[in-house]
Protein backbone atom coordinates (compact mmCIF):
# COMPACT_ATOMS: atom_id res chain seq x y z
CA UNK A 1 0.00 0.00 0.00
CA UNK A 2 1.21 3.56 -0.96
CA UNK A 3 2.67 5.26 2.00
CA UNK A 4 0.45 8.78 1.37
CA UNK A 5 -2.48 6.21 0.90
CA UNK A 6 -5.53 7.70 2.28
CA UNK A 7 -8.50 5.71 4.07
CA UNK A 8 -12.32 5.26 2.87
CA UNK A 9 -14.63 7.52 4.00
CA UNK A 10 -16.17 5.69 6.43
CA UNK A 11 -13.31 5.00 8.81
CA UNK A 12 -13.37 9.08 9.53
CA UNK A 13 -9.54 8.81 9.31
CA UNK A 14 -6.84 11.14 7.85
CA UNK A 15 -4.18 10.52 5.42
CA UNK A 16 -1.45 9.48 7.79
CA UNK A 17 1.62 11.84 7.08
CA UNK A 18 6.03 11.53 8.47
CA UNK A 19 6.75 13.80 10.91
CA UNK A 20 10.69 14.23 11.69
CA UNK A 21 11.65 16.58 14.68
CA UNK A 22 15.53 16.92 15.74
CA UNK A 23 15.91 18.81 19.31
CA UNK A 24 18.88 20.63 20.18
CA UNK A 25 19.45 22.31 23.78
CA UNK A 26 17.83 22.31 26.58
CA UNK A 27 14.69 20.22 28.21
CA UNK A 28 12.25 23.40 27.20
CA UNK A 29 13.05 22.72 23.25
CA UNK A 30 12.46 18.83 24.30
CA UNK A 31 9.15 20.05 25.65
CA UNK A 32 8.15 22.54 22.36
CA UNK A 33 8.95 19.41 20.52
CA UNK A 34 6.51 16.84 22.11
CA UNK A 35 3.90 19.81 21.58
CA UNK A 36 4.72 20.00 18.28
CA UNK A 37 3.64 16.72 17.27
CA UNK A 38 0.90 16.72 19.95
CA UNK A 39 -0.42 19.96 17.92
CA UNK A 40 0.64 17.69 14.08
CA UNK A 41 -1.22 14.53 15.62
CA UNK A 42 -4.87 15.67 14.66
CA UNK A 43 -3.31 16.61 11.01
CA UNK A 44 -2.47 12.89 10.29
CA UNK A 45 1.29 13.30 11.22
CA UNK A 46 2.89 10.53 12.74
CA UNK A 47 6.54 10.99 14.26
CA UNK A 48 9.31 8.93 12.30
CA UNK A 49 13.07 8.26 13.01
CA UNK A 50 14.01 8.94 10.00
CA UNK A 51 14.58 12.27 8.17
CA UNK A 52 14.89 11.35 4.35
CA UNK A 53 11.16 10.32 3.35
CA UNK A 54 9.25 12.34 6.22
CA UNK A 55 6.50 14.90 4.98
CA UNK A 56 7.95 17.36 7.16
CA UNK A 57 11.27 17.81 8.92
CA UNK A 58 11.57 20.56 12.04
CA UNK A 59 15.04 21.15 13.31
CA UNK A 60 14.03 22.67 16.72
CA UNK A 61 17.19 25.22 17.75
CA UNK A 62 19.29 26.13 20.26
CA UNK A 63 20.84 29.57 20.39
CA UNK A 64 22.97 28.74 23.63
CA UNK A 65 25.94 26.77 22.38
CA UNK A 66 29.08 27.80 20.53
CA UNK A 67 28.10 27.38 16.92
CA UNK A 68 24.62 27.17 17.31
CA UNK A 69 23.53 28.36 14.31
CA UNK A 70 26.49 26.30 12.23
CA UNK A 71 25.04 22.99 13.41
CA UNK A 72 21.74 24.12 12.14
CA UNK A 73 23.08 25.26 8.68
CA UNK A 74 25.17 21.89 8.57
CA UNK A 75 22.24 20.07 9.46
CA UNK A 76 19.96 21.95 6.66
CA UNK A 77 22.83 20.55 3.97
CA UNK A 78 22.28 17.16 4.51
CA UNK A 79 18.82 17.39 4.60
CA UNK A 80 18.52 19.44 1.37
CA UNK A 81 18.87 16.25 -1.65
CA UNK A 82 16.29 14.52 0.50
CA UNK A 83 13.89 17.40 -0.42
CA UNK A 84 15.16 17.54 -3.94
CA UNK A 85 15.00 13.83 -4.57
CA UNK A 86 11.32 13.86 -3.34
CA UNK A 87 9.02 12.50 -5.69
CA UNK A 88 6.72 14.48 -7.87
CA UNK A 89 3.65 12.88 -7.65
CA UNK A 90 4.23 13.94 -3.76
CA UNK A 91 3.71 16.79 -1.93
CA UNK A 92 6.84 18.25 -1.58
CA UNK A 93 8.77 17.61 1.84
CA UNK A 94 8.48 20.71 4.39
CA UNK A 95 11.64 21.93 6.04
CA UNK A 96 11.02 23.64 9.47
CA UNK A 97 13.52 25.89 11.44
CA UNK A 98 11.94 26.38 14.89
CA UNK A 99 13.68 27.86 18.17
CA UNK A 100 16.07 30.26 19.32
CA UNK A 101 18.28 30.18 15.98
CA UNK A 102 14.97 30.83 14.18
CA UNK A 103 14.55 34.00 16.82
CA UNK A 104 17.70 35.10 16.64
CA UNK A 105 18.74 34.36 12.46
CA UNK A 106 15.34 34.15 10.88
CA UNK A 107 16.34 36.60 7.59
CA UNK A 108 19.55 35.77 7.54
CA UNK A 109 18.80 31.90 7.81
CA UNK A 110 16.54 32.54 4.75
CA UNK A 111 18.68 34.01 2.80
CA UNK A 112 22.05 31.56 3.51
CA UNK A 113 19.20 28.76 3.10
CA UNK A 114 16.56 29.57 0.75
CA UNK A 115 15.20 25.73 0.42
CA UNK A 116 13.76 26.36 3.96
CA UNK A 117 10.21 26.49 4.40
CA UNK A 118 9.15 27.73 7.83
CA UNK A 119 10.92 29.54 10.30
CA UNK A 120 9.54 29.92 13.26
CA UNK A 121 10.14 31.26 16.66
CA UNK A 122 9.88 29.40 20.23
CA UNK A 123 6.63 31.33 21.11
CA UNK A 124 4.33 29.99 18.19
CA UNK A 125 4.33 26.43 18.88
CA UNK A 126 0.70 26.29 18.09
CA UNK A 127 0.58 28.46 15.23
CA UNK A 128 2.54 25.50 12.96
CA UNK A 129 -0.57 24.31 11.43
CA UNK A 130 -1.53 27.14 9.96
CA UNK A 131 2.59 27.65 8.91
CA UNK A 132 2.27 24.65 6.91
CA UNK A 133 -1.02 25.40 4.83
CA UNK A 134 0.71 28.58 4.40
CA UNK A 135 3.96 27.09 3.24
CA UNK A 136 1.83 24.76 0.82
CA UNK A 137 0.64 28.26 -0.96
CA UNK A 138 3.68 29.99 -0.62
CA UNK A 139 6.75 30.43 -3.07
CA UNK A 140 9.15 31.29 -0.53
CA UNK A 141 9.69 30.87 3.38
CA UNK A 142 7.35 31.44 5.59
CA UNK A 143 8.44 33.47 8.63
CA UNK A 144 7.04 33.70 12.30
CA UNK A 145 9.28 35.12 14.40
CA UNK A 146 7.15 37.34 16.27
CA UNK A 147 6.19 37.34 19.94
CA UNK A 148 2.27 36.75 19.98
CA UNK A 149 0.45 39.27 22.44
CA UNK A 150 -1.55 35.71 23.16
CA UNK A 151 0.89 33.32 24.83
CA UNK A 152 0.93 29.34 22.96
CA UNK A 153 0.23 27.92 25.86
CA UNK A 154 -3.73 28.84 25.51
CA UNK A 155 -3.64 27.21 22.17
CA UNK A 156 -1.87 23.96 22.57
CA UNK A 157 -3.67 20.90 23.70
CA UNK A 158 -3.39 19.54 26.88
CA UNK A 159 0.17 17.44 26.85
CA UNK A 160 0.24 13.44 26.37
CA UNK A 161 2.14 10.99 28.28
CA UNK A 162 4.84 8.77 26.72
CA UNK A 163 6.15 6.80 29.85
CA UNK A 164 6.15 7.01 33.73
CA UNK A 165 8.00 10.51 33.09
CA UNK A 166 6.65 13.97 31.51
CA UNK A 167 7.96 17.33 31.19
CA UNK A 168 5.56 19.99 32.07
CA UNK A 169 5.89 23.84 30.89
CA UNK A 170 5.27 26.16 34.25
CA UNK A 171 6.85 29.51 33.29
CA UNK A 172 8.93 30.35 30.23
CA UNK A 173 11.05 34.05 28.96
CA UNK A 174 14.07 35.46 31.52
CA UNK A 175 13.83 38.87 32.76
CA UNK A 176 17.26 38.50 34.02
CA UNK A 177 19.33 39.79 31.05
CA UNK A 178 22.58 38.18 31.81
CA UNK A 179 25.45 39.49 29.48
CA UNK A 180 26.30 36.52 27.88
CA UNK A 181 22.54 35.23 27.21
CA UNK A 182 19.81 35.33 24.10
CA UNK A 183 17.24 34.12 26.45
CA UNK A 184 15.94 37.21 27.09
CA UNK A 185 15.32 38.35 23.24
CA UNK A 186 14.56 34.62 21.73
CA UNK A 187 12.03 33.49 24.69
CA UNK A 188 10.82 36.82 25.37
CA UNK A 189 10.03 38.07 28.93
CA UNK A 190 9.00 35.60 31.84
CA UNK A 191 5.74 34.50 31.72
CA UNK A 192 4.01 32.08 34.19
CA UNK A 193 0.84 30.10 33.65
CA UNK A 194 -1.73 29.97 35.83
CA UNK A 195 -1.73 27.23 38.69
CA UNK A 196 -5.37 25.64 38.25
CA UNK A 197 -4.08 25.12 34.43
CA UNK A 198 -0.89 23.62 36.04
CA UNK A 199 -2.37 21.44 38.37
CA UNK A 200 -5.39 20.03 35.80
CA UNK A 201 -2.40 19.19 33.24
CA UNK A 202 -0.19 17.39 35.94
CA UNK A 203 -3.31 15.36 37.30
CA UNK A 204 -4.11 14.36 33.75
CA UNK A 205 -0.45 12.92 32.67
CA UNK A 206 -0.79 10.59 36.23
CA UNK A 207 -3.80 9.54 34.66
CA UNK A 208 -1.93 8.54 31.97
CA UNK A 209 0.24 6.58 33.89
CA UNK A 210 2.96 9.56 34.55
CA UNK A 211 4.60 8.59 38.36
CA UNK A 212 7.57 11.58 37.89
CA UNK A 213 6.68 15.72 36.71
CA UNK A 214 9.74 17.84 36.23
CA UNK A 215 8.25 21.11 36.09
CA UNK A 216 10.18 23.35 33.27
CA UNK A 217 11.17 27.16 32.36
CA UNK A 218 13.69 29.54 31.38
CA UNK A 219 13.82 30.95 34.99
CA UNK A 220 11.39 28.03 37.00
CA UNK A 221 11.96 29.15 40.30
CA UNK A 222 10.31 32.82 39.05
CA UNK A 223 7.42 31.31 38.86
CA UNK A 224 4.29 33.46 39.69
CA UNK A 225 1.23 32.34 38.27
CA UNK A 226 -2.49 33.28 39.37
CA UNK A 227 -3.40 31.41 42.35
CA UNK A 228 -5.83 28.81 42.81
CA UNK A 229 -9.57 29.52 44.49
CA UNK A 230 -8.85 33.11 45.07
CA UNK A 231 -6.32 36.48 43.88
CA UNK A 232 -2.60 36.93 44.35
CA UNK A 233 -0.35 34.43 42.81
CA UNK A 234 1.59 31.45 43.86
CA UNK A 235 5.12 30.76 44.21
CA UNK A 236 6.93 27.74 43.18
CA UNK A 237 7.45 26.41 46.46
CA UNK A 238 3.10 26.60 46.97
CA UNK A 239 2.36 24.93 43.23
CA UNK A 240 4.88 21.88 44.22
CA UNK A 241 3.12 21.44 47.40
CA UNK A 242 -0.47 21.11 45.85
CA UNK A 243 0.99 18.96 43.11
CA UNK A 244 2.64 17.11 45.67
CA UNK A 245 -0.78 16.73 46.50
CA UNK A 246 -2.31 14.25 43.64
CA UNK A 247 -2.65 10.67 43.98
CA UNK A 248 0.14 9.15 41.79
CA UNK A 249 2.47 11.45 41.35
CA UNK A 250 5.20 10.18 43.50
CA UNK A 251 8.04 12.30 42.12
CA UNK A 252 8.70 16.14 41.43
CA UNK A 253 11.73 18.12 39.83
CA UNK A 254 11.94 21.20 38.39
CA UNK A 255 14.76 23.26 35.93
CA UNK A 256 16.31 25.07 35.25
CA UNK A 257 16.81 27.32 38.53
CA UNK A 258 17.86 31.17 39.50
CA UNK A 259 19.81 31.85 42.44
CA UNK A 260 17.83 35.07 42.62
CA UNK A 261 14.71 33.14 43.23
CA UNK A 262 15.67 30.86 45.62
CA UNK A 263 13.43 31.79 47.96
CA UNK A 264 12.66 30.93 51.46
CA UNK A 265 9.22 28.92 50.84
CA UNK A 266 11.27 27.44 48.39
CA UNK A 267 13.90 26.04 50.19
CA UNK A 268 11.21 25.16 52.82
CA UNK A 269 9.55 22.97 50.83
CA UNK A 270 12.95 20.92 49.89
CA UNK A 271 12.78 20.08 53.81
CA UNK A 272 9.24 19.43 53.82
CA UNK A 273 7.81 17.84 50.84
CA UNK A 274 9.16 13.84 49.69
CA UNK A 275 7.42 14.23 46.37
CA UNK A 276 10.27 16.86 45.40
CA UNK A 277 13.28 14.65 45.01
CA UNK A 278 16.68 15.64 46.55
CA UNK A 279 18.94 16.65 43.15
CA UNK A 280 18.94 20.90 42.56
CA UNK A 281 20.04 21.88 39.31
CA UNK A 282 20.71 25.39 40.38
CA UNK A 283 23.68 27.64 37.63
CA UNK A 284 26.59 29.31 39.62
CA UNK A 285 27.95 30.03 36.40
CA UNK A 286 31.30 31.04 38.33
CA UNK A 287 33.03 31.95 41.63
CA UNK A 288 34.21 35.55 41.44
CA UNK A 289 32.07 38.36 42.69
CA UNK A 290 33.98 40.15 40.29
CA UNK A 291 32.86 38.33 36.92
CA UNK A 292 29.23 37.44 38.47
CA UNK A 293 28.71 41.23 38.38
CA UNK A 294 30.24 41.52 34.79
CA UNK A 295 27.54 39.00 33.99
CA UNK A 296 24.84 40.79 35.97
CA UNK A 297 23.75 37.62 37.53
CA UNK A 298 22.33 39.82 40.21
CA UNK A 299 23.81 37.35 43.19
CA UNK A 300 27.12 36.83 44.96
CA UNK A 301 29.23 34.00 45.63
CA UNK A 302 28.38 33.91 49.67
CA UNK A 303 25.08 34.19 48.40
CA UNK A 304 25.52 30.97 46.54
CA UNK A 305 26.86 29.25 49.27
CA UNK A 306 24.13 30.49 51.99
CA UNK A 307 22.01 29.07 49.82
CA UNK A 308 23.54 25.46 49.40
CA UNK A 309 24.01 25.68 53.35
CA UNK A 310 20.18 26.15 54.05
CA UNK A 311 19.06 23.62 51.51
CA UNK A 312 21.18 21.05 52.98
CA UNK A 313 20.65 21.94 56.38
CA UNK A 314 16.76 21.07 55.81
CA UNK A 315 17.70 18.23 52.96
CA UNK A 316 21.07 16.70 54.11
CA UNK A 317 20.76 14.42 51.51
CA UNK A 318 20.18 17.08 48.27
CA UNK A 319 22.50 16.72 45.52
CA UNK A 320 23.76 19.71 43.34
CA UNK A 321 24.52 20.50 39.60
CA UNK A 322 25.33 23.80 38.06
CA UNK A 323 26.75 25.48 34.88
CA UNK A 324 29.99 27.31 34.30
CA UNK A 325 31.61 29.09 31.78
CA UNK A 326 35.20 29.63 32.18
CA UNK A 327 37.14 32.82 30.15
CA UNK A 328 34.34 35.43 30.37
CA UNK A 329 35.44 38.53 29.31
CA UNK A 330 38.16 40.02 31.62
CA UNK A 331 37.99 36.43 33.79
CA UNK A 332 41.85 36.60 34.98
CA UNK A 333 43.66 33.69 37.14
CA UNK A 334 42.57 34.75 40.18
CA UNK A 335 38.72 34.81 39.16
CA UNK A 336 39.54 31.25 37.82
CA UNK A 337 40.82 30.18 41.49
CA UNK A 338 37.79 31.71 42.78
CA UNK A 339 35.99 29.13 40.89
CA UNK A 340 37.83 26.60 41.58
CA UNK A 341 37.49 26.92 45.08
CA UNK A 342 33.86 26.91 45.01
CA UNK A 343 33.56 24.18 43.49
CA UNK A 344 35.95 22.47 46.31
CA UNK A 345 33.81 23.55 48.71
CA UNK A 346 30.51 22.31 47.56
CA UNK A 347 30.83 19.84 45.71
CA UNK A 348 28.34 18.48 42.84
CA UNK A 349 27.33 15.52 41.86
CA UNK A 350 26.93 16.77 37.81
CA UNK A 351 27.43 19.93 36.11
CA UNK A 352 27.65 21.39 32.73
CA UNK A 353 30.84 23.50 32.08
CA UNK A 354 31.61 25.55 28.73
CA UNK A 355 34.44 27.96 27.50
CA UNK A 356 32.58 31.88 26.92
CA UNK A 357 31.98 31.85 23.50
CA UNK A 358 30.25 35.08 22.02
CA UNK A 359 26.27 35.55 21.52
CA UNK A 360 25.48 38.24 18.55
CA UNK A 361 23.33 41.00 20.13
CA UNK A 362 24.85 40.24 23.80
CA UNK A 363 26.49 42.94 25.91
CA UNK A 364 29.59 40.93 26.75
CA UNK A 365 29.86 40.21 23.59
CA UNK A 366 31.27 43.56 22.88
CA UNK A 367 33.70 43.36 25.55
CA UNK A 368 36.99 44.06 24.22
CA UNK A 369 38.84 41.95 27.40
CA UNK A 370 38.39 38.59 25.47
CA UNK A 371 40.22 35.81 27.26
CA UNK A 372 42.25 33.58 24.17
CA UNK A 373 41.25 30.60 23.34
CA UNK A 374 44.17 28.84 24.73
CA UNK A 375 43.55 30.14 28.41
CA UNK A 376 39.81 29.42 27.92
CA UNK A 377 40.43 25.78 27.16
CA UNK A 378 43.29 25.21 29.61
CA UNK A 379 40.67 26.38 32.43
CA UNK A 380 37.84 24.27 31.03
CA UNK A 381 39.63 21.32 31.18
CA UNK A 382 41.20 21.95 34.88
CA UNK A 383 37.68 22.70 35.91
CA UNK A 384 36.03 19.32 33.97
CA UNK A 385 38.67 17.37 35.38
CA UNK A 386 37.68 18.08 39.09
CA UNK A 387 33.75 18.11 38.52
CA UNK A 388 34.63 14.95 36.61
CA UNK A 389 36.46 13.49 40.22
CA UNK A 390 33.48 15.26 42.25
CA UNK A 391 30.75 13.13 40.10
CA UNK A 392 32.47 9.64 40.32
CA UNK A 393 32.90 10.00 44.32
CA UNK A 394 29.06 11.13 44.53
CA UNK A 395 28.19 8.59 42.36
CA UNK A 396 30.65 5.88 44.18
CA UNK A 397 29.09 7.23 47.68
CA UNK A 398 26.06 5.31 46.38
CA UNK A 399 27.40 2.13 46.27
CA UNK A 400 25.42 -0.22 49.40
CA UNK A 401 23.07 2.55 49.55
CA UNK A 402 19.17 1.68 49.27
CA UNK A 403 17.49 3.72 46.72
CA UNK A 404 13.76 3.68 45.12
CA UNK A 405 14.47 3.50 41.52
CA UNK A 406 12.08 4.69 38.28
CA UNK A 407 12.31 1.94 35.77
CA UNK A 408 12.18 4.12 32.29
CA UNK A 409 12.50 1.42 29.72
CA UNK A 410 15.02 -1.72 28.70
CA UNK A 411 18.36 -1.54 29.35
CA UNK A 412 21.37 -2.50 27.24
CA UNK A 413 21.24 -6.02 27.78
CA UNK A 414 18.63 -8.85 27.94
CA UNK A 415 16.26 -8.86 30.51
CA UNK A 416 17.87 -5.69 32.29
CA UNK A 417 15.64 -2.01 32.95
CA UNK A 418 16.81 0.90 33.67
CA UNK A 419 15.55 3.74 35.42
CA UNK A 420 16.42 7.00 37.29
CA UNK A 421 17.51 7.12 41.03
CA UNK A 422 16.12 10.32 43.00
CA UNK A 423 19.38 12.31 41.97
CA UNK A 424 18.60 11.66 38.37
CA UNK A 425 21.07 8.57 38.54
CA UNK A 426 20.55 6.28 35.70
CA UNK A 427 20.72 2.71 37.48
CA UNK A 428 20.74 -0.43 35.24
CA UNK A 429 19.59 -3.78 37.52
CA UNK A 430 18.13 -7.26 35.97
CA UNK A 431 14.13 -7.11 36.07
CA UNK A 432 11.41 -7.73 34.15
CA UNK A 433 9.65 -5.87 31.32
CA UNK A 434 6.73 -5.84 33.02
CA UNK A 435 8.14 -3.64 36.02
CA UNK A 436 8.21 -0.25 32.93
CA UNK A 437 6.82 2.36 35.22
CA UNK A 438 7.23 0.60 38.42
CA UNK A 439 9.48 2.25 41.03
CA UNK A 440 12.20 -0.66 42.30
CA UNK A 441 13.56 -0.53 45.68
CA UNK A 442 17.28 -1.38 45.05
CA UNK A 443 20.71 -1.72 46.67
CA UNK A 444 23.42 -0.22 44.59
CA UNK A 445 26.35 -2.47 43.76
CA UNK A 446 28.72 -0.79 41.50
CA UNK A 447 29.08 2.75 40.09
CA UNK A 448 30.67 2.21 36.31
CA UNK A 449 31.26 5.56 34.53
CA UNK A 450 28.40 7.94 34.70
CA UNK A 451 25.60 4.95 36.08
CA UNK A 452 25.06 2.86 38.50
CA UNK A 453 24.39 -0.92 38.17
CA UNK A 454 21.80 -2.23 41.48
CA UNK A 455 19.82 -5.41 42.33
CA UNK A 456 16.01 -5.54 43.55
CA UNK A 457 15.57 -6.00 47.08
CA UNK A 458 12.42 -6.23 49.24
CA UNK A 459 10.08 -3.00 49.66
CA UNK A 460 10.36 -3.62 52.99
CA UNK A 461 14.00 -3.77 53.48
CA UNK A 462 13.49 -0.54 52.25
CA UNK A 463 15.60 2.62 54.17
CA UNK A 464 16.19 6.32 54.18
CA UNK A 465 18.81 7.47 51.58
CA UNK A 466 21.96 8.66 52.95
CA UNK A 467 23.74 11.89 52.67
CA UNK A 468 25.81 12.02 49.85
CA UNK A 469 28.72 15.10 49.45
CA UNK A 470 27.10 17.14 51.61
CA UNK A 471 30.54 19.19 52.52
CA UNK A 472 30.51 22.90 52.36
CA UNK A 473 33.94 24.19 53.85
CA UNK A 474 34.53 27.73 55.41
CA UNK A 475 34.87 30.19 53.05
Amino acid sequence: MPREQVETPASGSVRRKKLFIKTYGCQMNVYDSARMADVLAPLGYETSEQADDADLVVLNTCHIREKAAEKVFSDLGRLKPFKTARPKDQDPMLIAVAGCVAQAEGDALVARAPFVDIVMGPQTTHRLPELIARAHRSAGAVLDTDFPTDTKFDHLPPPRADGPTAFLSVQEGCDKFCTFCVVPYTRGAEYSRSAKTIVEEARGLVSDGVREITLLGQNVNAYHGDAIGGTGTWSLGRLIRALAEIDGLDRIRYTTSHPRDMDDDLIETHATVPALMPYLHLPVQSGSDRILDAMNRGHTRDTYYRIIERLRAGRPDIALSSDFIVGFPGETDDDFADTMKLIEDITFAQAYSFKYSARPGTPAAENSDQVPDDVKAARLSALQSLLSQQQKSFNAASVGQHLPVLLTGPGRHDGQMVGRSPYLQPVHLDAPATDYGMIVMTEITAAISNSLSAVAIDSTQESETQPVATRVDAH
